[in-house]
């Protein structure tokens, strides 16, 4: 293995419940509820996880949900343009918190 991620590994994922089948059980059935249809579509599901694939930047699930936004009719346009509004969101995150940096410069008096 020349580096840590291994795109075949994504295959393996079931095995995560060899040693608990019943929890891994448990959040199969859960994950397979969260994805059905719902008011949202599956469609719309999966572009919604590619683009927290991309803010939690898992790159397994970058693969399987850009694979899934394929198979479910999205196209590149869309699946871009929920990676920037995950990308939006997570930068934003991050700015909003220099409101408590600069409370706490002017509460220490710098």
């Amino acid at each position: 293995m020349d580096h840590y991620y291994e795109a075949g590994d994504l295959a393996h994922f079931p095995d995560v419940g060899k040693n608990r089948p019943e929890l891994a059980r448990k959040f199969f059935d859960w994950y397979g509820a969260v994805f059905a249809d719902g008011a949202l579509s599956a469609r719309e599901k999966a572009l919604i996880a590619l683009a927290v694939a991309h803010a939690v930047q898992c790159p397994y699930c970058i693969d399987a949900y850009s694979k899934e936004c394929l198979q479910k009719g999205s196209d590149l346009d869309q699946m871009t343009e929920a990676v920037h509004v995950a990308s939006c969101i997570r930068g934003g995150a991050s700015l909003v918190h220099a409101v408590q940096m600069r409370n706490h410069v002017e509460k220490v008096g710098m």
